[in-house]
């Protein structure tokens, strides 16, 4: 059966590793002096090695005859390890294992002692992909594992491992492999498989690969079948990178401030089943290339990936517009991608934004706290522009002086008739406190969350059938102006705990500088909250 080369080709030992001379010497190390670490962290980007190396790590620390570091891959735990038959060596993958019940199999697994090697190891690939509840249990055994069992996790997104987790850990980043080895690599493997590969075939595959070993094998193997001689026109076309007349036609189009034509090119796309979103992204690559190209005209050539004919087609448009105007139209196409990822119809807010590229009207980019909670923003917008009024004397307010509301709120259904009762000589000492209260503001923050929590903080008391609320919240006083759906709401929640309606009033018992205190401290803590809202939603 045809075994695929990027599994055929793994390295076996670290001396096989590639660009992680860094990580297999630190580890070489400590199997020769026999200090390795109960907990191993790997993380970096895709093919670099993390998986190869902790197999390679778990295989050595049990291998009775290491050499130099290196597993001898002769001996019985070897050859039962490299076939995954090794029981002692178990390897999790969290992306389809990640409940908190694959780690309390884990943790009781982990109990009993290895059967036939000196350590039991457990594997974690993709470990990011374990739940909150998951990465707990798995942080109990990690915390104080018995002394025979070792865990190496490995992930490619590092940031949304805890940290309670990667402290416990020695943790290894892996870099990006670079394209000469990729190249001098796949030359090596090509030579043992009888490929014939030329060396602008194996340095356009590294390039295409972008740092990761396994993407390139498994080109090269992809192209094996293609060609007898694998050249950069082979691998182009393998790839996808061939035949992008298309692109060059838009970008023609759109330096050339011609929209029709850019339309026209995009319609035809469109009509041939082309994923708009796709061509976006295209797009935005090629014109990096053009703005590295204008930027570094030197040294471009060795960190963008093209094919000949469009290295030449791509310093023409170079040449032929200034790196500014370059650069903000690459900014409002990444501005046109992430809004695809949003409205319904990509193909009309792709249109847009070629109309916008050809006519030179350029939007501004919404930052991520604004676009993840505009609702919250515009809050803060509105408050800021309060206490601006307040400065500048257009909102009067006396100092000392509560302002005092009367509502008379609309009539609810089977609710009596409203009975206006002038409260604005009423002191506190006249009334009788609300005792339930509490409960009143339960019940409303469930009919008007809103609204709710501009009451923290406030009081109750009541006269006959009047209500008397005092906050040292102004806003919630212009909440209660505003908007009479605000007062029946409130009365709604007051019926629902005291079981009758009663006429509201509101007073503020803070002063202006008071005010404007506690409005700089919301401002504050909503900006804060936006942007952890921001940042989780971009964690995830």
């Amino acid at each position: 059966m045809y075994k695929a080369l990027y599994r055929k080709w793994r390295p076996l030992t670290f001396d096989d590793v590639i660009s992680q001379q860094h990580i297999t010497d630190t580890l070489k190390n400590q199997l020769r002096n026999d200090k390795t670490a109960h907990a191993y962290l790997f993380t970096g980007s895709r093919g670099t090695g993390k998986t190869t190396c902790a197999r390679i790590l778990a295989k050595a620390v049990n291998c009775p005859n290491m050499k130099d570091g290196n597993p001898c891959l002769e001996c019985d735990i070897c050859r039962e390890a490299d076939d995954a038959s090794l029981i002692d060596i178990v390897e999790i993958d969290a992306a389809s294992n990640n409940g908190v019940e694959d780690i309390r199999d884990l943790r009781d697994g982990a109990v009993y002692s290895p059967e036939r090697c000196k350590f039991k190891i457990y594997i974690i690939d993709e470990v990011h992909m374990l739940s909150a509840s998951a990465f707990n249990a798995l942080l109990k055994i990690m915390e104080e594992p018995p002394p025979y069992v070792k865990f190496i996790l490995a992930t490619t997104e590092i940031h949304k491992v805890p940290a309670t987790v990667a402290s416990r850990c020695q943790r290894y980043d892996f870099r990006r492999i670079r394209s000469a080895d990729i190249a001098l690599r796949l030359r090596y493997i090509a030579q043992q498989e009888n490929i014939g590969l030329s060396a602008e075939g194996a340095a356009l595959i590294a390039k295409i690969a972008d740092g990761g070993m396994r993407d390139a094998v498994s080109l090269l193997d992809q192209c094996s079948v293609c060609a007898d001689e694998i050249t950069a026109e082979t691998v182009s076309q393998a790839a996808g990178i061939a035949g992008r007349e298309y692109l060059f036609d838009i970008l023609d189009a759109v330096f050339a401030e011609d929209a029709p034509k850019a339309l026209e090119v995009t319609a035809q796309l469109y009509d041939m089943s082309k994923d708009l979103t796709r061509l976006c992204d295209e797009l935005i690559l090629q014109l990096r290339n053009v703005m590295l190209i204008k930027a570094t005209p030197k040294t471009a050539g060795d960190i963008i990936t093209v094919m000949p004919d469009e290295m030449e087609r791509l310093r023409k448009l170079a040449e032929k517009n200034e790196l500014p105007k370059i650069m903000e139209h690459l900014k409002q196409l990444q501005l046109c991608r992430e809004h695809m990822g949003h409205v319904i119809n990509k193909r009309v807010e792709f249109e847009l934004a070629l109309i916008r590229l050809c006519s030179g009207i350029h939007d501004e980019p919404v930052s991520s706290v604004s676009s993840v909670n505009s609702g919250a923003m515009e809050k803060i917008r509105l408050l800021e522009n309060k206490i601006a009024d307040m400065e500048k004397g257009k909102v009067s307010f006396t100092p000392k002086q509560n302002d005092v509301l009367t509502a008379s709120a609309p009539n609810v259904e089977n609710e009596p008739p409203n009975v206006r009762i002038d409260i604005k000589n009423l002191k506190t000492d006249e009334l009788e406190p609300c005792i339930k209260w509490d409960d009143i503001l339960a019940e409303f923050q469930h009919i008007n969350p809103s609204v709710a929590g501009s009451l923290d903080g406030s009081k109750a008391y009541l006269k006959g059938n009047v209500m008397c609320i005092e906050t040292p919240n102004r806003f919630f006083i212009s909440l209660f102006k505003s908007d009479k759906n605000n007062a029946i709401s409130l009365r709604k929640a007051i019926f629902n705990v005291l079981g009758r309606y009663y006429n509201i009033s509101a007073r503020c018992t803070a002063t202006v500088e008071e005010t404007k205190s506690r409005a700089e401290q919301l401002i504050k803590k909503a900006i804060d909250s936006g942007i952890e809202t921001a940042v989780d939603n971009t964690n995830m």
